[in-house]
């Protein structure tokens, strides 16, 4: 197969209030703190909270810790080739699938589905996915553990760079949203769905569209709706916000 549906599982977003908490921190600002639990139970970010983490937002990653504190757990099913990418980005933490224990399991075989690849290399695929089956029949029928051993190396020397393998991750948004700087137009189209669906992240696009526009802070704050609109603003995307400055002029 080429493409997942959704390569992000079991999403958990938390840390908003210790956050906006915690940004007032330097100036002792707590009485002005107003975000708060709507009656859908979720977090809203209250129009004096919004109006400092935008300021702090545009100030860079100095000035917005508060990001760094808002925690995103998921699984990603990702290819191994893309695994070693998102290596590069040091601040999250990973657990992921053994290939070592459970690539050649007793109750695992070994197909295309857990492959992406291009159709026009199907033949491959199908002779290594046939490689590799027989490797792991090998494997389970034989109790001579060197040959075991040996089986096993030959079997993740093989093993081609669009393997899929699931790890969970804890990371934050400050990340997320340097590796959608760098990643959201990247040839690898497994990379552009991964930034995709980060815009389902409440907030990801206010913060994001303000990390681009950084001088649209001041009229964002000014707009005539912004105290109605603020529970609004937790699931606005790029485009709507966009919308907001149009409407305005």
């Amino acid at each position: 197969m080429d493409r997942l549906e959704k390569i992000q599982s079991n999403i958990d977003v938390f840390g908003f209030e210790g956050a906006m908490r915690g940004m007032r921190n330097p100036k002792n600002s707590w009485h002005l703190q107003d975000s708060y639990i709507n009656t859908k139970n979720q977090f809203i970010i209250g129009p004096n909270d919004l109006s400092l983490a935008l300021r702090l937002h545009i100030g860079g990653p100095v000035h917005r810790k508060y990001l760094r504190m808002i925690h995103v757990q998921f699984d990603l099913d990702f290819t191994r080739g893309l695994w070693s990418e998102f290596d590069t980005y040091h601040f999250n933490v990973k657990n992921s699938c053994s290939t070592m224990h459970k690539l050649l399991a007793p109750n695992s075989p070994i197909t295309k589905n857990l492959f992406l690849y291009d159709p026009e290399d199907e033949d491959l695929m199908e002779a290594i996915v046939n490689k590799l089956e027989k490797i792991r029949k090998e494997y389970i029928n034989t109790k001579d553990q060197a040959y075991k051993n040996s089986l096993l190396i030959r079997a993740k020397r093989i093993l081609p760079e669009g393997f899929l393998q699931l790890r969970t991750v804890d990371t934050n948004y400050e990340e997320l949203l340097s590796m959608y700087y760098w990643r959201h137009n990247h040839r690898m189209p497994e990379w552009i769905q991964f930034c995709e669906e980060l815009h389902n992240l409440p907030y990801f696009d206010i913060f994001l569209y303000f990390s681009e526009h950084p001088d649209d802070v001041t009229k964002f704050l000014n707009l005539d709706n912004y105290y109605q609109d603020i529970e609004r603003y937790r699931d606005i995307k790029y485009n709507e916000i966009e919308k907001l400055f149009k409407s305005e002029d």
